[in-house]
């Protein structure tokens, strides 16, 4: 197999990374195969557990202007700038990516941090990018709205509970305040899929390593938020009662590899705390399995609202921390063969 990296194949336009367009899958068919052959590209099954790339939630929902939680960044543009290094990456590494584990936010409209499911006193839903604290439920300024609690079949003595119960969680745990966000990543709609750039990358992989895609679905529970891939924001109700549980499946496959790679959307939110929950379980076992994750800093970034909110600073003292631990801020542009403590 080569050394070094791969051309990046012809078919790719970096300008359409930001739009919505069909995947041309049988032609890539042909391409990938007999790009694999011209390129000398084995199967993954000859290399062993090399190397995983993570892709969070590089749906269009996050990720294609104009839909409902565009990742704009401080630039304005840049989730459509991250995946276009993105594509390239996967493109200019087929040869040594091993698995691409994409993870899809998954939502439908009667959940906990969306406007329909909160009313206050006078009835009226709390606006997208309304934050709700413990405080507010206590005083009652929000409160689960009763056609929720007949729709989701609880009471309202549960529904009040409850609510109380995770923005305490979300306080102690020291996890971000319940946000109303948009409706987004709706099952069944555009904003779901993957964006067709990735996508087409991802399919364009596959063949040419013959090598399924990992797809790892989160964020239906209606009850809590799903930053993390890896579990849920809370997991119990105001009981003690288990309501969702951690993604145990997918941290086993992660340990499995030899490097495991992360970018995707948004670096603020659900990258940020995926990465937590991967280092507080890699230390568990092993700190210095924590040198094995590489973060690619050019593929990811930050939620940002012109005037409203900006969660860059937040998002860069996180990726601190990770790199403190032991885990490796990269660059996607740089060849892997040159990355620190790189096995490979």
């Amino acid at each position: 197999m080569p050394e070094q990296e791969m051309p990046i194949p012809p078919h790719f336009r970096a300008e359409r990374v930001g739009e919505i367009w069909k995947v041309d899958y049988e032609t890539r068919v042909r391409e990938a195969e007999a790009w694999a052959k011209q390129h000398g590209i084995s199967p993954v099954e000859e290399d062993g557990t090399g190397v995983c790339l993570l892709c969070v939630d590089v749906q269009n929902t996050f990720c294609t202007p104009g839909f409902e939680l565009f990742v704009a960044g401080r630039s304005g543009n840049a989730a459509v700038e991250d995946n276009r290094r993105l594509c390239a990456f996967i493109y200019r590494n087929l040869h040594r990516i091993h698995r691409i584990t994409p993870t899809m936010d998954t939502h439908q409209a009667l959940q906990i941090f969306h406007g329909l499911f909160l009313v206050n006193q006078a009835g009226e839903h709390p606006e997208p990018l309304t934050v709700v604290t413990e405080e507010d439920v206590r005083e009652g300024r929000w409160g689960v709205s009763p056609s929720v609690c007949s729709a989701l079949d609880i009471s309202e003595d549960y529904a009040r509970d409850y609510l109380l119960g995770y923005t305490r969680r979300l306080r102690e745990s020291g996890k971000y305040d319940l946000t109303i966000w948009p409706y987004h990543a709706m099952l069944g709609g555009i904003g779901h899929a993957l964006v067709p750039a990735v996508e087409e990358a991802v399919f364009f992989h596959t063949v040419a390593r013959m090598a399924q895609p990992d797809f790892q679905v989160k964020g239906s529970n209606p009850f809590t938020e799903h930053y993390s891939v890896l579990g849920p924001e809370v997991t119990q109700d105001s009981e003690g009662k288990a309501i969702a549980r951690k993604n145990e499946a997918l941290v086993a496959k992660l340990k499995q590899y030899d490097v495991v790679v992360i970018a995707g959307q948004a670096k603020s939110h659900c990258v940020a705390w995926t990465i937590a929950d991967l280092l507080e379980d890699l230390k568990q076992e092993d700190s210095a399995l924590a040198r094995k994750v590489y973060l690619l800093e050019d593929c990811t970034s930050s939620v940002v609202v012109s005037g409203v909110v900006d969660f860059t600073d937040q998002a860069d003292a996180a990726f601190q921390r990770f790199a403190d631990a032991g885990m490796h801020v990269v660059r996607s542009t740089e060849p892997i063969h040159t990355w620190p403590d790189i096995p490979l």
